[in-house]
């Protein structure tokens, strides 16, 4: 009775406009105060345990290595690049997007910054080509969400430190899974411009091919530092975060020439702003969880399901249909530390791999990303398209149902997500 209090005072500021870390946060602490006798400090220490991770870095890290992209030259030489070889064909814009957007993933970690980073060239790029722009923003909005799902992830950062599953791991399992879903957006994507005959640039010269190229390979080569450094053991994802950063920052002003002193201000200030937002959720989601735990909600629920006989093939549908309705109302990182502490004595009940669940929620994530009312990845593409919200809605069902078609392989084939690092590091 009073989790189901907890949840309707959480809903009840969540609908009066109250930012979801604070609705967290006042929820919970109400709730504490009127019906709990242990000592309020426990408040402030919880919330400062949860943030005193050295892995929790590695967030501000790659939301600041992808501002310093988008304004430094590097996702724009690699759009043109892209262009050079692959523009003329048939859905060859919409390919550009979606392969632009798999790059950039594998370095910012963010679905937003990806969808802002990619969309703003490309959004001009597709209408001039002859594609509907309702189709083209719902493009860029399902496709910005491989930023959280290829690696580097910041949700899947955010899943290991609270299920203490090693991060390493947990980026191996997203890269097939993230190759898998880019393949299947590309597919549609040449599909659907060969029977519309759209997409298709005049044909680049071998010579403007070879200098696109040339122009990108400081840019291409960010993905390989970042993720090599990381797999090969040379360094963590925290520390190939501060890498990323350096890397972007020698590329952009000395090599690309683009990023300038008056830019600096900008971009700390939007890194800060993204990434002090997913710590304040941090923080107040660890007392939310507190509650929970105290109350011993986690191993009620795993009763319950015990009792109920859930097959997996049935709990990831009932989980995953749980996850498109906190979609709807909650970003990714606040739906993990809500959820997880419950789920993980189930999964393991039930003998599901925790690499392979943090894919599979993973995925349920992007679909959070592109789910109205409180989509990220919508909010950014109508500003940056300039039209309402429900004409990006429209644009981005099809994808949903595309994104939903992969979400279903990987529920029914673990070793997409598991195959990697079972191979690499055990």
């Amino acid at each position: 009775m009073l989790v189901a209090v907890l949840f309707l005072l959480f809903v009840i500021f969540f609908l009066l406009n109250v930012p979801i870390a604070i609705s967290l946060a006042m929820s919970t602490i109400a709730l504490i105060v009127t019906t709990e006798t242990f000592n309020l400090m426990m408040i402030p220490q919880r919330m400062f345990a949860g943030l005193n991770s050295a892995t929790l870095m590695a967030i501000p890290g790659y939301i600041l290595a992808g501002v310093l992209m988008s304004r430094g030259g590097v996702s724009k030489y690699l759009i043109e690049s892209l262009r050079a070889w692959i523009g003329h064909l048939p859905g060859g814009l919409a390919v550009v997007t979606i392969v632009a957007c798999m790059i950039f993933a594998a370095i910012s970690g963010s679905s937003p910054a990806t969808a802002a980073a990619i969309g703003a060239i490309m959004l001009p790029a597709l209408v001039k080509g002859g594609y509907p722009k309702r189709y083209a923003m719902g493009l860029i909005a399902a496709a910005g969400t491989l930023g959280i799902l290829i690696p580097p992830s910041i949700p899947l950062i955010v899943y290991g430190v609270t299920s203490d599953v090693s991060i390493g791991k947990l980026f191996m399992a997203g890269i097939v899974p993230g190759l898998l879903l880019g393949s299947i957006l590309i597919a549609s994507a040449i599909i659907y411009a060969k029977k519309n005959g759209y997409g298709r640039m005049a044909k680049a010269t071998w010579s403007e091919r070879w200098k696109a190229s040339l122009k990108a390979i400081p840019a291409a080569l960010l993905p390989f530092v970042i993720l090599g450094s990381i797999y090969t053991g040379v360094c963590t994802p925290t520390e190939a975060a501060v890498i990323a950063v350096f890397y972007t920052l020698v590329v952009s002003i000395f090599i690309y020439k683009e990023l300038h002193f008056k830019d600096i201000r900008g971009i700390i200030r939007e890194t800060i702003n993204t990434s002090s937002m997913i710590f304040l959720i941090i923080a107040a989601a660890m007392v939310f969880a507190l509650y929970l735990t105290n109350n011993q909600i986690p191993n009620l629920v795993a009763a319950w399901i015990s009792e109920a006989n859930l097959n997996i093939i049935l709990f990831f549908l009932v989980i995953s249909l749980v996850f498109f309705v906190m979609g709807t109302f909650l970003e990714a990182v606040s739906i993990i530390l809500i959820v997880l502490p419950i789920l993980l004595p189930i999964i393991k009940q039930l003998g599901i791999d925790p690499i392979h669940f943090a894919i599979v929620m993973t995925v349920n994530m992007e679909l959070a990303m592109i789910t109205p009312p409180v989509g990220l990845n919508l909010f950014v593409v109508s500003s940056m398209a300039k039209e309402p919200l429900g004409e990006v809605v429209r644009g981005v069902i099809p994808f949903i149902l595309l994104m939903i078609l992969a979400m279903v392989l990987i529920i029914a084939f673990p070793d997409l997500s598991l195959f990697i690092p079972n191979v690499l590091m055990d």
